[in-house]
């Protein structure tokens, strides 16, 4: 494998060792921790080497479980089936083809001198949509199962009993658009929920999501969704996270060739598609899940206190054993090659990292993240699979959920990282959220708001965003609702604003604008909070009489012209576009010109652009000047606009022309003097 050669790449030490691994070498503060990274990085190698046979077979060979366990069409026309049952002493297929009765001709043998059982079956024993189960015997148990490797899961509608069903289409999906590469410079993701994706009170559909939001999504201009809830799970509300069938789309939202067909369409239109994926736990359930599949609780999960998730109410992993490794690096093979999913974000990172699941860390110095509390197997786990996964594809895109701050994720695996593409700027919501709740805006400092949105590590790239799914759950709010909370159902029309809706939408656009003109690596966007999406999100539930109300999405808002949500909507449109205007813009340096907390004024440059705000609730300011590269600017974007809601306070027609300082000469800065309103921003492209 070529990564082995990389990494014995410079060898300069006695012990034939570089004098720094990259990651050390990049931030010095490491050097403590040296051996701790060299060790991580050691084991996955050596695991690297064991499961690749030294190299004789490449990491994607290994992980291809889907094609060997599971229902399969023979080259016959026939069946074959298989499951890795370890502790079962006798399986049966059961269903719609045998009366759902263990009968001989559906009962599997043992494979000699293995775990796996298998079964072959006549192409007339069973058809393409019956419904089936494993029927599993074990010493002092026997229960009915789905299969690990179901491709297929439905749930009966009046029994909510939930089945896998033999899926053969006698047509196999035929992709238009083969290739794709996605778009990086920036990705700008639109997370999104296919079941909660439409106006109607119900579960919506791939079908509906490709005709309806689709072309909003493309047309708004973001270039890539992030699709949650994909892998089946047995309970709706826990928005996908607690997954019993890891290879099965969820069937509630459609067919698998349904799936393949968004993906297709969404490719067609520039738009990467990458999958919130589930790794860091598993479901209890042991009919639909894994939790007890033949008779032995920690067949796929460590035993003992570490078996179940303190916080989560779920089952983890054992990432020790080489066949838990294998089941889930198969499953990020299956969905990249079987349904061309273009990466993943990976959910529950820091559970995945600690022992304790981060649960009461403080992680407040590097010691922290190597203290012996790390879990080595799942280190090695999640740096194989970002090896795998860019092995599948090297324009896959990668991005860890990660709270703790973990130096090295999103470092590359030859310098001693684990190999992701980016990870996700979680102290930013967080900082707004703290921000809005318990400070005065007469507090707000620059100063902070841009160390916040520009605090990451030099050699990691971040998907920066102000909101996720998370702040929108029932339980937590919005940063609409946070700004302007009942009054949005009383004085959200044209002409009706009060000044706490006036606020709000200001601080909107001044908070989606700040953070998105800071990235390095991306911009993530919640479906609906780009137009200030109303209210919480509540799936159906016992305690809310199983009503979809505050579980879909109300584009209506945004699509009337009456109402005020479509100027955050246009808003949001026109950031991405300026922001995309400059070339590689994520990469572009991102340069401060000024702050003044006592002003509440913060200007910044990256490229061509000059980005300009003004916090103060309450002053404006006339000729406040910046120094700046000599020339000419035009404004591009103003958060004050009356196309977006704001009040037309300043001419944005005028070209700007820089005024002369002999003091400055040698530097080629010349003053920039603007007229700038309370509470806005605006963006000026240099001529």
């Amino acid at each position: 494998m070529t990564t082995t050669k990389k990494t014995s790449a410079k060898r300069t030490t006695k012990d034939n060792r570089p004098k720094h691994i990259g990651l050390v070498k990049n931030d010095p503060y490491l050097e403590p921790f040296e051996e701790a990274i060299r060790g991580r990085h050691d084991h996955a190698l050596w695991k690297l080497n064991q499961l690749t046979n030294n190299g004789r077979r490449t990491l994607e060979d290994f992980a291809s479980g889907y094609d060997y366990y599971g229902l399969h069409r023979n080259g016959r026309g026939g069946w074959v089936f298989r499951e890795w049952a370890p502790n079962a002493t006798d399986i049966y297929l059961i269903g719609d083809f045998n009366d759902w009765q263990e009968t001989e001709l559906y009962q599997l043998k043992r494979i000699a001198g293995t775990d796996n059982w298998e079964l072959r079956l006549p192409k007339k024993a069973m058809q393409h949509g019956q419904l089936y189960k494993m029927s599993v015997h074990w010493n002092g148990g026997q229960g009915e199962r789905i299969p690990a490797w179901a491709r297929r899961v439905v749930q009966d509608d009046q029994t909510k009993i939930f089945s896998a069903q033999v899926w053969s289409p006698e047509q196999p999906y035929e992709w238009k658009k083969k290739t794709f590469r996605p778009k990086k410079s920036p990705l700008l993701i639109y997370e999104c929920h296919i079941g909660m994706a439409q106006d109607a009170e119900k579960v919506g559909t791939y079908n509906e999501f490709r005709e309806n939001i689709l072309p909003r999504i493309a047309a708004d201009g973001y270039n890539c969704i992030q699709v949650m809830a994909i892998q089946e799970h047995p309970y709706y509300g826990s928005f996908g996270y607690h997954v019993s069938s890891f290879f099965a789309a969820s069937s509630r939202f459609g067919t698998p060739e349904e799936l393949k067909l968004l993906i297709d369409t969404a490719h067609q239109m520039g738009i990467a598609v990458i999958m919130d994926i589930v790794h860091s736990h598993a479901v209890k359930n042991e009919v639909e899940g894994l939790g007890n599949l033949c008779g032995d609780p920690n067949q796929y999960f460590y035993p003992g206190d570490r078996h179940e998730h303190p916080a989560w109410d779920s089952l983890c992993f054992d990432y020790g054993k080489d066949n838990v490794i294998h089941f889930l690096l198969s499953n990020c093979k299956y969905w990249i090659r079987e349904f061309h999913f273009d990466g993943f974000r990976f959910d529950g990172v820091t559970s995945m990292l600690y022992y304790s699941h981060g649960l009461g860390e403080a992680f407040t110095g590097y010691p922290d993240y190597f203290n012996g509390g790390e879990d080595d197997n799942a280190i090695c786990y999640l740096t194989l699979a970002n090896l795998l996964i860019h092995e599948l594809n090297k324009d896959a895109i990668t991005i860890a959920e990660e709270v703790s701050g973990m130096p090295g994720l999103a470092a590359k695996f030859e310098d001693g990282g684990f190999g992701f593409d980016y990870r996700m700027a979680m102290n930013i919501p967080d900082y707004w959220i703290k921000t809005i709740k318990e400070q005065k805006d007469e507090d707000w400092k620059p100063s902070s708001i841009f160390w916040e949105v520009k605090n990451r590590r030099a050699d990691e790239k971040t998907i920066s965003y102000c909101e996720s799914h998370d702040q929108a759950l029932v339980g937590d709010k919005t940063i609409i609702f946070r700004l302007i909370d009942a009054d949005m159902y009383w004085h959200f029309k044209k002409g009706d604003e009060n000044e706490v809706a006036r606020r709000g939408i200001a601080l909107h656009k001044m908070i989606r604008l700040v953070t998105a003109a800071a990235i390095n690596g991306g911009y993530l966007n919640f479906m609906g909070n780009e137009f200030g999406h109303p209210e919480w999100i509540d799936f159906p539930r016992e305690g809310n009489g199983w009503s979809h109300k505050y579980a879909r999405r109300q584009w209506n808002l945004v699509d009337n012209k009456e109402l005020c949500y479509h100027w955050l909507g246009d808003f949001d449109r026109e950031m991405l576009r300026v922001i995309t205007s400059e070339r590689n813009f994520q990469r572009t340096k991102v340069q401060e010109i000024w702050h003044n907390d006592g002003d509440q004024i913060l200007a910044f440059m990256r490229g061509d652009l000059v980005f300009v705000f003004n916090f103060s609730p309450t002053r404006s300011f006339a000729d406040y000047g910046f120094l700046v590269p000599t020339g000419s600017y035009s404004v591009v974007l103003n958060t004050d606009a009356v196309q977006f809601g704001g009040n037309g306070l300043a001419d944005d027609t005028v070209t700007h022309l820089t005024n002369y300082d002999p003091v400055y000469v040698e530097d080629h800065k010349e003053w920039l003097k603007l007229y700038i309103p309370a509470r806005s921003a605006v963006v000026l492209r240099k001529n």
